[in-house]
């Protein structure tokens, strides 16, 4: 019973996108606390729900939300839609017409694993995401191109969260990392975000007209306003095929048998366990701060595994 209630809460969702804890308590006959309970779960094993209270608050599921691959063969859902499609005639629900509207874009996206740009292919999802942060830039680059409004719950350096309504009018890719420029309604100007701090995505059903602005005025530089460091690295062998997709190669400089690079970081809290992903193979030489910030790290890390 329990886990075809949260079933049931978990395709309320996806076809309202909002509901109160109270409508879901009294639809399926449980207590609020139950309702709360079974959503804690449903957000443990991955699916991003979010649940605001007081007045006005709900529980929402992100647009970016797609059920996972391969969850029903395409004959399934053919045959689910079907039968909705001939309920919906009987009773012309609107929450139903939703449900069948989502599940026939699932289908249409089953059918795509990667982005194709012109003469380039991009898999847009990192390693094991299961195309979650995919959906998220697909919805994205549709609002872009609608000039759809959306309500995100963004999660800043520090850990804030906050709730905005952005008008996205471009993605951009720099360094491994997707953002979306956007104009942001809480601070009145346009902003950088970036996709993976986006825990929650909202479409809105409201469409704006573009602001104009210039390819320049895009921060592409994005530690601009941050501190950066001028760091110089010996590189061994072992350790050059990752400083050349760090660094890139023309940062990198062979001197008899060994290889250095000179380059200008931004210094960040990610700088350090950028430089411990290399492992051994990866060695600070200057600035004397940055190598010591780099020894206390491993030195905390060597703490976490003891030898016997």
């Amino acid at each position: 019973m329990k886990y075809q209630i949260m079933t049931d809460i978990l395709f309320t969702l996806l076809a309202k996108r909002k509901v109160s804890a109270a409508e879901l308590a009294g639809k399926y006959g449980v207590s609020l606390r139950s309702v709360y309970r079974y959503v804690d779960e449903l957000t443990v094993a991955g699916i991003p729900i979010d649940v605001t209270r007081g007045p006005g608050g709900g529980i929402y599921i992100s647009d970016a939300f797609k059920l996972p691959k391969g969850l029903m063969t395409k004959e399934e859902y053919t045959k689910a839609i079907g039968a909705m499609l001939a309920m919906n005639e009987q009773l012309s629900d609107p929450v139903l017409r939703s449900a069948i509207e989502k599940l026939s874009a699932q289908v249409k996206s089953e059918k795509l694993d990667l982005t194709l740009s012109g003469n380039i292919l991009v898999d847009s999802g990192t390693w094991g995401d299961e195309h979650r942060f995919s959906d998220k830039l697909a919805l994205l680059e549709r609002a872009v191109e609608e000039r759809e409004a959306l309500d995100i719950d963004y999660v800043s350096r520090e850990g804030v969260e906050t709730q905005r309504r952005i008008y996205p009018h471009l993605l951009v890719y720099k360094q491994n990392i997707w953002y979306v420029y956007a104009w942001c309604t809480k601070r009145d100007a346009f902003r950088l975000f970036k996709i993976g701090r986006m825990r929650l995505i909202l479409t809105t059903g409201e469409t704006f007209q573009r602001i104009p602005f210039k390819r320049s005025n895009v921060p592409l530089k994005f530690w601009y306003d941050g501190e950066t460091v001028f760091a110089v690295f010996e590189i061994s062998t072992e350790g050059l095929p990752y400083a050349e997709e760090w660094l890139g190669v023309d940062n990198i400089q062979k001197r008899e048998d060994k290889y250095y690079a000179e380059v200008s970081l931004p210094d960040d809290e990610s700088l350090v366990g950028k430089i411990l992903s290399a492992g051994a193979g990866f060695r600070v030489l200057s600035p004397a701060s940055l190598a010591e910030r780099v020894a206390r790290e491993a030195e905390k890390i060597a703490g976490l595994y003891p030898r016997q």
